[in-house]
């Protein structure tokens, strides 16, 4: 059997059951692949004589650009034939810095057909950050974004450059690419265990590690991401997502296309919730993907206004508040369904269509997983490490970090490769995210779940965002201290203030009251997690200011 024949088999099997959770999770299993190249065993072959949509861009002013799949393998060859004119071999790193625009996915295609790496770069990063990829990725092209080439003056001059947008001196404008020719042969059979992709983990405590995927973990991995998400040939799927992140690999390029559905993308300048609704209503998208920070500014939008077409929502990148959940239910009669993955893997965790949803549980594990919680002491438990058993091994999980071969490798020896998320698991099997196993802290002798208490506080109308750490306590050892940015209307002030101590005394059992509040800004990654290292320092240090509050300062509560 072919490595295309095997992928197909794989993901019939997982379309035939998309919601019978209990029977693909019994019966399916990872292919078995030797040479498999997604990008002209799968992609092209799927492409031939397809004129349905394959990418849909939407810009701000109202134009738009309709590709497909055709069309867009004709395009991605010639793209990689003059690649490969311009030195771009197998096996050489290529750092692509765009923004949602036709080139990207034209040369994401083109890579994996050559066999080059490819290493994805936000448009947020500092000449720094691209001077530590160059040299610890092995860079041998750039494909940018013509506004950030700037940030490479100075940088290693034999790289080939090419520019997309305005012309740049000393640069390749990318419609050179589409000189090629349309015809492409490989110059060699591509290995599944090939590296196809290199991702640089954004840190909120150290240098950001090396993630290295290969031809089979990403592409075929991603099946797991497709099943979770329910993805149907001929949906018009819109992830809400900036290039450069492992989830924008996950549902606007592997897992729609797996599927056969049609990527959809919104171009803006500034993100508008309003805005945004309005185009998801107009173009008629059928299945939507959006990390929880979009979501929370969802709801405080009358969303009963839009009339969408949408028929399953889902939700990553960080776990869901469950009082989100609820607000898309009562407006649209549509349930958001969790999921749980990480840049070493695909989607490993979620709610799959047709199964019932738990309010705050992340769903159960998906095909082709075994999870378990392991305590301390490396024990099975109901509350521990979400960790993946590797006998036998599942095929999406990364081949390992390119500067720490070594921690694979131990992984691999002890049998499980443990993810450093703490969650729960309840008697039907339906996992809870407690927090980062580092994040996760005691007060008196009690532990307590900064995510459950972050939950609670976005349930209050105050409330848009907030961050829960310990502040030190000489009696208890540490109380929990909330961080929160205020929604519009209402002022970092005494009232709001004991607004939210009452409701927190009203809600909460006293061991795991918030005691401090703290409102202003919360300082993120490049990729919009909380740096909480940063906030646990600012509270451990102890000053005060005047937007803090604490709750012994409010005789009224007593």
């Amino acid at each position: 059997m072919s490595g295309r024949e095997a992928f197909l088999r794989a993901r019939d099997f997982l379309v035939a059951h998309r919601d019978d959770h209990a029977t693909a999770c019994r019966d399916f299993r990872w292919p078995v692949l030797d040479t498999f190249n997604w990008a002209l065993d799968y992609f092209d072959a799927y492409a031939v004589g397809n004129d349905r949509p394959a990418l849909w861009i939407v810009e701000e002013g109202g134009s738009e650009t309709k590709v497909s799949f055709q069309e867009l393998s004709r395009r991605s060859n010639q793209v990689a034939s003059s690649l490969r004119a311009m030195g771009v071999k197998r096996g050489d790193g290529v750092l692509i810095m765009l923004d949602n625009v036709l080139p990207l996915w034209e040369v994401m295609l083109a890579c994996i057909k050559l066999g080059a790496v490819l290493v994805p770069s936000t448009l947020l990063l500092s000449q720094a950050d691209l001077q530590d990829r160059i040299e610890r990725g092995g860079i041998r092209h750039l494909v940018v974004d013509s506004a950030q080439t700037g940030k490479f003056d100075g940088l290693d001059a034999s790289l080939t450059r090419i520019s997309v947008g305005a012309a740049v001196a000393g640069w390749h404008d990318v419609s050179e690419l589409l000189a090629g020719s349309a015809s492409f042969a490989p110059d060699a059979a591509t290995r599944a265990t090939d590296p196809m992709l290199l991702y640089f983990t954004s840190g909120t405590t150290a240098k950001p590690k090396l993630v290295v995927h290969t031809h089979q973990s990403y592409p075929v991995g991603h099946l797991s991401t497709m099943y979770w998400v329910g993805l149907r040939e001929g949906d018009i799927h819109y992830n809400i997502s900036s290039p450069g992140w492992a989830k924008h690999a996950w549902s606007s390029f592997f897992a729609p296309w797996n599927a056969g559905a049609c990527i959809f993308i919104y171009r803006a300048a500034r993100f508008s919730a309003p805005a945004t609704l309005q185009v998801i209503a107009d173009k008629g998208v059928t299945t939507l993907c959006a990390p929880p920070t979009v979501w929370r500014l969802f709801i405080q939008e009358d969303l009963a206004a839009y009339k969408v077409k949408l028929r399953a929502l889902v939700g990553a990148g960080e776990p869901l508040n469950p009082e989100v959940i609820t607000q898309v239910e009562k407006a649209w009669g549509l349930t958001i369904r969790d999921g749980y993955g990480q840049t070493e893997t695909t989607a490993i965790v979620g709610n799959s269509p047709g199964q019932k949803v738990k309010a705050g549980s992340m769903g159960r594990p998906l095909p082709g997983f075994t999870v378990a919680l392991l305590d301390a002491d490396g024990k099975e438990a109901e509350e521990g490490e979400i960790a993946l058993k590797l006998s036998p091994r599942p095929t999406s999980l990364m081949a390992g970090y390119k500067d720490d071969p070594s921690k694979m490798e131990k992984a691999l020896a002890e049998g499980w490769y443990r993810t450093g998320d703490v969650a729960t698991r309840d008697a039907d099997g339906y996992l809870c995210f407690v927090g980062r196993a580092d994040d996760v802290f005691k007060s008196s002798d009690y532990r307590i779940s900064p995510f459950e208490l972050e939950s609670f506080l976005i349930e209050h109308e105050s409330v848009a965002e907030a961050a829960v750490v310990p502040s030190p306590d000489p009696l208890k050892l540490a109380v929990p201290k909330a961080y929160i940015i205020l929604r519009a209307g209402f002022e970092p002030d005494r009232g709001t203030a004991l607004a939210l101590f009452r409701f927190i005394r009203e809600r909460l059992s006293p061991y795991k009251r918030i005691r401090i509040l703290e409102f202003g800004d919360l300082p993120k990654t490049i990729s919009g997690k909380i740096r909480r290292v940063e906030l646990r320092k600012r509270a451990a240090e102890q000053t005060h200011s005047s937007t803090e509050f604490r709750e012994e300062q409010f005789p009224e509560l007593k």
